[in-house]
C-alpha cells in the first residue's frame, strides 16, 4: 500500500541550533528532512558585524553536521535569499508540509510568513525559553508593574532554583532573594580575570571567514560601506561542545570570582569574570535550564560565594526571560518607543568604533570591534549611558547594538536598549532612566586614567563630556523627570548649580554634540 502520509520538512532556523527544539523534536531521524539556510540578503537591512557573521555561519553548517550524525537528512543552502532557497528545496524534495519552531525574533515570523510559501505551513511553540509566551503573559496579565524582582522570585519559585524547602515552605538560600548589592565592587588598581577560553577556527570555520571577507570585498566594488569588525583573529565557540566546554571552563575559572567585579571596567580586560555564553544560549546551543542546573550543582560544591552565584543565575532565570518575555507581551509598536523624543543622529564614532576621543567610549568600541562583545556594564552604562543623555535616536542606536554585537537579536535589544538603557518607553521596564556622569565611569572603571578629558569637570573644553550631558539631560527633561520619584535627589543637585555655570555646563554638551573635540581650543566658540 503506497505511504499516503505527508512529505515533511523541517526548517531550522539560524537562532534555533539546538537538537530538541520543538520542530525537531515533533519528528525524528528518517520521518523528516532537514533545511538549513545561509543567506547573505539580510546584510542589505543589516549590516551585522563580521564576527556575529562567522559565528552564526559556522555554528549552523557545525550543527548540520552534528544532526547527519544522528541520523537526520539535512540540506544546508547558501543562497542570495532565503525564500529562493527554501522555495528551490521545497520544490525538490516535494515538500508538503513544512514545520518550524516559532522564532524568538518577530521579524523572522514576518518574513517567513510574507513569503507565501507553496506548503502546509506549521508553526510550534517555542522551547528554546523557560517561560512560554502563553505562561508569560498570564503572568504579566497579574501585575500592576512590570518589575524584574517579582518576575525573578517568581522564576525561582517555578523552577525550584537555590531554595531552601519545598512548596509553599521554599524560602531563598541564605535568607535573601538578591545579592546584588555584594555585586558592586570597584576595580582596585591592576585587577585581572583569568583569560577567556578561545579556539581556532578548523576548516569550517575558515572556509565561513573566506566566505565573509568575500563579502567585504564584493561591499566594497558595489561602494558599499563595510561590514562591521573584521572575521580575524576568530576564537568563538561554534559548536555545543565548544559551548559546553565553555560553560564548564567559566565554572572552573571564573564562577567563584564572578560576584565582587561583575560591574567593573578595565582597559584590557574586556572580559573579567563574565560567562561569555550568551551567544551560545541565544543560538540555541545551550539551554538556559541546563546552565542553571549546571551551575547551581556546581556552585554549591564548590562553595562559590552565594552572592556571585545567585547573581549569574539572576541574569539567565530572571533578566534573559524578562526581556524575552516583555518584548512579546509589549509588542510590534514597542520598537517605536521615544519616550523623551531625542533625534540626534548617531555620532560617526559608533559606525567607525572609534575615535569619539573619551576614553571610556573609545576602550569599548575597541573591545566591540574586535570580537562583538561587551559585557553588560559597558554596554548599559557607556554606550547607551551617552546614548540617553546625548539624546540619539533610540531606534537607530538600538539597530547598532543589534548589528554590532555577538549576542545581538531583535528580543534582545528592544528591551534592553530601548527599555532599560535608554528609557524610551517611559519607564514600562525599568524604574528610572539609567543616566549617569562620568564621576561613575572614574569610580567603577580605570578608564579615565590619561583620557583627554577631566571627569571632574562639567563645562569648557576640558570637562568630560559625559558630565556636560549628564546635565543638560537633566536640565531639558526636568519637569518629565520631576514626577519620578528615585529622580528627587538628583534634581535637587540640578537645582543647586548656579544659572550662569548651567548655562556654560548646556553650552559644552551642544560643542559636543556638534561633533568637534572639546580639547581643540583652535575652533571659537560661534
Amino acid at each position: 500500500m503506497a505511504d499516503l502520509a505527508p512529505r515533511l520538512g523541517v526548517w531550522v532556523l539560524i537562532d534555533q541550533l539546538s537538537a530538541d527544539q520543538a520542530a525537531l523534536a515533533s519528528t525524528g531521524p528518517g520521518q523528516a528532512r532537514v533545511l538549513l539556510v545561509e543567506s547573505a540578503a539580510g546584510l542589505r537591512r543589516r549590516a551585522s558585524h563580521c564576527q556575529k557573521l562567522v559565528l552564526q555561519w559556522s555554528a549552523q553548517r557545525h550543527f548540520a553536521i552534528a544532526l547527519r550524525q544522528v541520523g537526520w537528512e539535512v540540506d544546508h543552502r547558501e543562497a542570495a535569499s532565503s525564500g529562493e532557497a527554501v522555495r528551490g528545496w521545497i520544490a525538490e524534495h516535494r515538500i508538503e508540509e513544512l514545520r518550524l519552531m516559532e522564532p524568538a525574533d518577530r521579524e523572522f515570523r514576518q518574513d517567513i510568513d510574507a513569503l507565501r510559501l507553496p506548503v502546509r505551513l506549521v508553526w510550534l511553540p517555542s522551547n528554546a525559553f523557560l517561560w512560554s509566551r502563553e505562561a508569560f503573559s498570564a503572568w504579566a496579565g497579574r501585575q500592576k508593574q512590570w518589575r524584574l524582582e517579582f518576575f525573578y522570585r517568581e522564576g525561582r519559585r517555578r523552577f525550584g532554583v537555590l531554595l531552601e524547602g519545598e512548596g509553599k515552605m521554599a524560602r531563598p538560600l541564605g535568607g535573601q532573594w538578591n545579592f546584588d548589592a555584594d555585586n558592586r565592587k570597584a576595580p582596585p588598581r591592576g585587577l585581572e580575570g583569568p583569560a577567556p577560553l578561545v579556539f581556532a577556527p578548523d576548516a569550517i570555520t575558515e572556509a565561513v571567514i573566506e566566505r565573509v571577507e568575500r563579502l567585504q570585498e564584493q561591499r566594497r566594488a558595489e561602494g558599499l560601506p563595510p561590514l562591521p569588525g573584521s572575521p580575524r583573529p576568530f576564537g568563538w565557540a561554534v559548536s555545543r561542545q565548544q559551548a559546553l566546554a565553555v560553560l564548564e571552563h567559566f565554572i572552573a575559572t571564573r564562577l567563584d570570582g564572578f560576584g565582587p567585579y561583575q560591574d567593573a571596567m578595565v582597559q584590557g580586560q574586556p572580559t573579567l569574570w563574565h560567562a561569555l555564553i550568551s551567544p551560545y544560549l541565544n543560538l540555541g546551543l545551550l539551554h538556559p535550564l541546563e546552565v542553571i542546573r549546571r551551575l547551581e550543582t556546581a556552585g554549591l560544591e564548590r562553595g562559590t560565594p552565594l552572592a556571585g552565584l545567585e547573581g549569574v543565575i539572576r541574569q539567565i532565570l530572571g533578566w534573559r526571560e524578562y526581556t524575552h518575555g516583555l518584548y512579546h507581551w509589549f509588542g510590534e509598536a514597542y520598537a517605536t518607543s521615544n519616550h523623551f523624543g531625542h533625534q540626534r543622529p548617531l555620532p560617526a564614532f559608533f559606525e567607525e568604533l572609534g575615535g569619539s576621543g573619551m576614553a571610556c567610549l573609545d576602550t569599548v568600541l575597541a573591545e566591540v570591534k574586535a570580537t562583538g562583545y561587551a559585557h553588560h556594564i559597558q554596554r548599559l552604562m557607556v554606550l547607551a549611558n551617552y546614548g540617553l543623555i546625548a539624546g540619539l535616536d533610540p531606534q537607530a542606536l538600538t539597530a547598532w547594538f543589534h548589528r554590532m554585537f555577538i549576542d545581538g537579536h531583535d528580543w534582545v535589544m528592544q528591551t534592553n536598549v530601548l527599555g532599560m538603557a535608554l528609557f524610551a518607553d517611559g519607564g514600562r521596564l525599568a524604574s528610572k532612566p539609567y543616566a549617569a556622569s562620568g564621576n561613575y565611569i572614574r569610580r567603577m572603571s580605570n578608564y579615565c586614567q590619561g583620557c583627554r578629558y577631566d571627569p571632574r569637570q562639567r563645562s569648557g573644553p576640558q570637562a568630560c563630556p559625559l558630565n556636560a550631558h549628564y546635565w543638560d539631560f537633566l536640565a531639558r527633561h526636568q519637569h518629565d523627570l520631576s514626577r519620578n520619584g528615585r529622580m528627587t535627589l538628583v534634581l535637587r543637585q540640578l537645582e543647586k548649580i548656579p544659572a550662569e555655570e548651567l548655562t556654560e555646563i548646556r553650552a559644552t554638551a551642544e560643542l559636543h554634540s556638534d561633533g568637534w573635540p572639546l580639547g581643540d581650543q583652535s575652533r571659537g566658540r560661534g
